[in-house]
């Protein structure tokens, strides 16, 4: 008895811990800091301003201490914040960094805004650069003014400013200082803004451009008297004209070339005399063409820094984690008491069929627990196996799974799903240290293993995902977590989606970052792509920008979008030549089943030349279904898929054809999953995020600056779109059109029941020859199983008709 007092006070104390951590930790405790640091902010600006204008009135009531000052009724001043505002005011800004405490000010709103999870700034680089600023000033200003600070109410510099300008100078001097503070600030600035280097080298190369420039002049102005003798001397020296202005040279850089070009075509001028004046303009173009093919290889830009393609959003801020809520329950814990009546059954049960077993343990997950067990030697491990249905019965539990063996270990696993399961949050897994510091090209995590252990994948090389289950057991939350662990990690510029929602609804909350992430058709208008006939066209334009990739891949000897864009980022290709860096593409189809259905090998033949071969150029696919059947899931799909999910399904048939083997049937439902990755076969717990929370960042990325437009994909024209009624080419007209129209209108009835037997011929014949009497204006449209309407009412018009076709 008294154990299970202790007991319950333990747990008491427990939850009582969980719910302070859970308020101190929760958005309201946030919201309330952020607003008392806004307020307090927005104090000290007014209190700061006031004090430039009345403080010399206040300075003399400032000296009382504190406790004076604020005690004193009878005290007044004239700082609008009172009297705390004016104390606040004169201990700041003249006792501290004089007038570079208005970045304070500064200081105080952005973290405010950064607890309302609106973040204004990178905050913590923010804050570094602001504080290091407060120094700078309050410094030079104690430097500047050094002999003005005790004879004057307001000490630009502050105290500290003063007496640290002193120490410095008295250390280094005056000269020391100032250069310290040029120092200082040049490294403040190199910070604050990214763009620095590459301007102060523009503005350098324009003065080295100038100045060559001039040289150039110089070089130029006696080339109209360089005797032909001599030019031919120096080529006769160097048997060729080459050898003297080398076009490939790759220490050269574009500018120097021009200059070679330019020489080397007045010398053909000179060799060529008179006679020929009007053929050197052809023949400067051809000398400049072949320079540019010669040289397009081995291109080579001015610039010296790498190409970065972040550049045209270089204030994209990442989503923070913030913006996700913490789910984790706090009563999710497996009790002692729980493992060991666990254990007992499950060594009773094998007792029962007299299997002996050496050595038992338990790794407690978030929803299941791993019982692994040693069989005595002799014992079977098919016999365990077949006890699968009785084990379940002894512990009265469902989904219980046994894994015989286990890969690696020698050992037999029994999984039994816990009394209390735990909700596995996405912002646990986002903030875990295996995300934040992976270095994969296309990170994504999808929940937590049996030993509570992040599960993260790299998308680039699995290279495509199939993910299946029955409905609602968690495939669209599995969805959003990978396509949200993306966004967490990859910018604007180095991914796009494109994203295929048969259902219309499950998607469409990702159409806000459209201009950011998103990939789509030129002139179509929404970015979600729903109507079959646009799934169709789309898929197929992938496979045109698959081959267009494949071609630039090719000119570049590159064998993968790695060394493509190392290369391109290098500045080793030329735009000019149709390069150009290469996002990642990741294709995410909802409801597949719903696809093959309604378009068939119209949908599968694309999709399955992507999966094929798009992986060497940064197109993925995941594809989710919620009906795991064989005439969906065909063998063409699951051969190009090595990578596959699959949550709870209804049958062993089901589990098969996903994985090849069973146990997805055995899953208990709630983002419990299997994930075969080649031969191994893993179980998760997936992780739960809910829609408020992928509304808020897409609302995060969608509110920054974007792209002008969506990413577009190459324009497609459906092959099936020349087969329309306005599309029959009449120029191909068939031999029996003239009689056929003329029997049409005479008898005033379109059939083509009465074609085939006016003229014996065949169905198929009949009606293309009734396609091209409608397309020629003579009948209208279908109507069914009723004959067509006659447009023409005469035969005289018909023949009018038939002379001008």
């Amino acid at each position: 008895m008294a154990k299970k007092t202790q007991r319950k006070q333990v747990q008491k104390k427990k939850s009582t811990f969980k719910r302070v951590r859970s308020f101190f930790t929760g958005e309201k405790f946030k919201y309330t800091i952020g607003l008392l640091l806004f307020v307090f902010g927005l104090y000290l600006l007014i209190a700061f301003i006031s004090f430039l204008f009345t403080g010399h009135a206040d300075h003399s009531k400032l000296d009382l201490s504190w406790r004076e000052l604020l005690a004193d009724t009878d005290i007044k001043v004239q700082n609008k914040a009172g009297k705390t505002g004016a104390y606040l005011s004169e201990a700041i800004i003249n006792r501290g960094y004089g007038i570079s405490s208005f970045l304070l000010v500064f200081m105080l709103i952005v973290t405010a805004f950064q607890f309302f999870n609106r973040p204004l700034f990178r905050y913590w680089r923010t804050m570094l650069l602001a504080f290091a600023s407060m120094i700078w000033i309050s410094l030079f200003m104690g430097l500047l003014l050094m002999d003005v600070n005790t004879d004057t109410f307001l000490y630009l510099g502050g105290e500290n400013g003063y007496f640290l300008a002193v120490w410095l100078s008295s250390l280094v001097g005056y000269v020391g200082t100032f250069f310290i503070l040029v120092v200082s600030l040049f490294l403040i600035v190199l910070s604050t803004f990214e763009n620095f280097i590459p301007l102060l080298k523009r503005v350098f190369r324009r003065k080295e451009t100038a100045i060559s420039a001039e040289q150039q002049s110089h070089v130029d102005q006696p080339k109209e008297v360089v005797p032909e003798d001599s030019i031919l001397k120096v080529i006769d020296e160097n048997d060729r004209l080459e050898t003297i202005f080398n076009p490939d040279s790759e220490s050269m850089e574009m500018d120097d070339s021009l200059d070679r070009r330019r020489i080397q075509a007045n010398v053909k001028k000179q060799l060529s005399g008179n006679s020929n004046e009007q053929k050197t303009d052809e023949d400067l173009e051809m000398t400049v063409e072949k320079v540019e093919e010669e040289t397009d290889e081995n291109y080579e830009h001015e610039a010296t820094e790498d190409y970065d393609p972040t550049l045209d959003l270089s204030n994209y801020q990442f989503p923070s984690i913030d913006l996700l809520d913490d789910h984790s329950s706090g009563n999710a814990e497996v009790s002692n008491d729980e493992l060991i009546s666990n254990k007992n059954k499950i060594v009773e049960t094998l007792r029962h069929y007299k299997i002996e077993i050496t050595k038992i343990r338990a790794t407690i997950g978030p929803t299941i627990t791993l019982y692994e067990i040693v069989p005595a030697p002799g014992i079977r491990i098919a016999k365990i196996k077949n006890l699968e249905d009785d084990i379940a019965l002894s512990l009265a539990a469902l989904g219980i799974r046994i894994i015989a063996p286990i890969p690696g270990r020698g050992t037999i696993g029994i999984e039994v799903p816990n009394q209390n399961p735990e909700i596995v949050s996405m912002r646990s897994i986002i903030a875990s240290k295996k995300f934040q510091e992976s270095t994969a090209d296309l990170p994504v995590v999808l929940g937590k293993t049996i030993s509570n252990e992040t599960f993260l994948i790299d998308l680039a090389k699995m290279p495509h995902i199939l993910v299946a289950g029955a409905t609602g057991q968690g495939k669209s939350v599995g969805l959003n977590a990978i396509i949200t662990s993306l966004l967490y990690k990859m910018h604007p510029a180095q991914l796009k989606f494109v994203l295929i929602d048969p259902k219309k609804v499950e998607m469409s909350l990702y159409s806000s970052i459209e201009k950011h992430f998103l990939a789509k058709l030129p002139d179509e208008e929404e970015p979600i792509i729903t109507d079959i006939q646009k799934v169709k066209y789309t898929l197929n334009s992938l496979n045109n920008e698959m081959d267009n990739r494949y071609d630039l891949l090719k000119k570049a000897h590159a064998r993968n979008i790695k060394e493509y864009n190392k290369k391109f980022t290098e500045r080793r290709l030329n735009p000019e030549k149709g390069h150009r860096y290469l996002p990642y593409i990741v294709v995410v189809i909802d409801e597949f089943a719903d696809l093959i259905m309604t378009a068939g090998k119209e949908i599968e033949l694309p999709i399955a030349r992507i999966a094929q071969l798009a992986r060497a150029v940064g197109i993925h696919m995941v594809i989710a279904t919620q009906r795991p059947s064989v005439s969906i899931i065909t063998g063409v799909i699951k051969a190009n898929f090595p990578t596959r999910i699959a949550f709870k399904v209804a049958s062993m048939i089901d589990s098969r054809t996903i994985l090849d083997t069973p146990g997805a049937n055995q899953l208990i439902g709630k983002g419990d999953m299997l994930i075969a990755t080649g031969s191994t076969i893993s179980r998760l717990q997936c992780a739960f995020l809910d829609t408020p929370e992928v509304e808020r960042v897409c609302e995060h990325i969608a509110k920054q600056q974007g792209y002008p437009t969506a990413f577009l994909l190459p324009e497609y024209v459906g092959e099936d779109e020349g087969s329309a009624p306005g599309a029959v080419d009449l120029g191909n007209r068939d031999e029996l059109f003239d009689d056929a129209a003329r029997v049409v209108v005479v008898n005033q009835m379109g059939s083509t029941s009465m074609i085939q037997r006016k003229f014996s011929i065949g169905y198929n014949r009949a009606g293309r020859i009734m396609d091209q009497l409608e397309a020629a204006g003579i009948v209208g449209g279908s109507e069914g199983s009723k004959a067509r309407q006659v447009l023409l009412q005469d035969e005289y018009s018909l023949e009018q008709l038939l002379n001008s076709l």
